[in-house]
């Protein structure tokens, strides 16, 4: 039976490194997802976009210790008080990515990336126990798509065998009340579909001069004084959870 949790405020806040940051905690069954986010810096103006960098991530686990049922695909909506700049910012391709290791995808587009994060997983084969598997994620600038700016996410893993996994990422423009940006993100199958994936976390955001002018990759301004993101994560056994993340935001002078 399909389950669906909606937690809007569903966030327990805690200090990190002398700032707040607000972790999304959901439930469904058997099922636990930990997602945190934000970004920097906190000081923004309130009425014209300004340079800003995304983190986030999240941890995926069962209450009864078994390996968890395999992520689908998740999507997150962003609050519509920002915009996406690739002014002058160097496009690398799928056919470009190809077969690459991720030292040999940073080397042919350094220009284009974006992003870095990591990503981990679990493969499962009858009567093995859990083989665990990780890659580090490239997240490049993408051409654009029916007018939509793009990325595309590159890993490389070597186990069961040497595969590289290219996944295009459309950052569609919506009208949806507070938010104005949609990603959706399909997860490749790993191994063959025996691969679990486990965690992941990344940190986007990438500024550069064009024409004597700067420009940044993403950007956003403090009108309400908070922004805002909406998170929803769908498994192929059915279950789908999703949760919102606030994050406060300071008026700069």
């Amino acid at each position: 039976m399909k389950r669906s949790f909606a937690i809007a405020i569903g966030c327990i806040a805690f200090f990190v490194f002398g700032g707040v940051a607000l972790a999304l905690h959901l439930r469904a069954g058997d099922i636990i997802v930990v997602a945190d986010g934000g970004f920097t810096p906190k000081k923004l103006p309130k009425h014209e976009d300004a340079p800003i960098k995304l983190h986030g991530g999240g941890k995926l686990s069962t209450v009864s210790g078994e390996v968890p049922p395999v992520l689908d695909s998740f999507t997150i909506e962003f609050d519509r008080h920002g915009s996406v700049d690739t002014t002058g910012l160097p496009v690398c391709t799928r056919q470009k990515l190809e077969a690459t290791t991720t030292a040999t995808a940073r080397k042919l587009c350094p220009g284009a990336i974006v992003g870095k994060g990591f990503g981990k997983a679990v493969v499962v084969f009858p009567e093995q126990p859990p083989i665990p598997v990780s890659s580090p994620i490239t997240i490049f600038n993408g051409p654009k798509q029916n007018g939509n700016y793009t990325v595309i996410a590159h890993a490389h893993l070597n186990y069961p065998g040497p595969a590289t996994f290219l996944v295009p990422v459309v950052i569609e423009k919506i009208h949806k009340g507070v938010y104005g940006y949609r990603t959706k993100v399909k997860i490749p199958k790993i191994a063959g579909g025996a691969g679990h994936p486990i965690s992941g976390s990344a940190k986007i955001g990438r500024i550069w001069n064009f024409k004597g002018k700067k420009h940044s990759f993403i950007n956003a301004r403090c009108e309400t004084g908070h922004l805002q993101a909406r998170a929803e994560f769908v498994f192929k056994d059915g279950n789908v959870l999703h949760g919102t993340f606030l994050r406060p935001c300071e008026v700069r002078n």
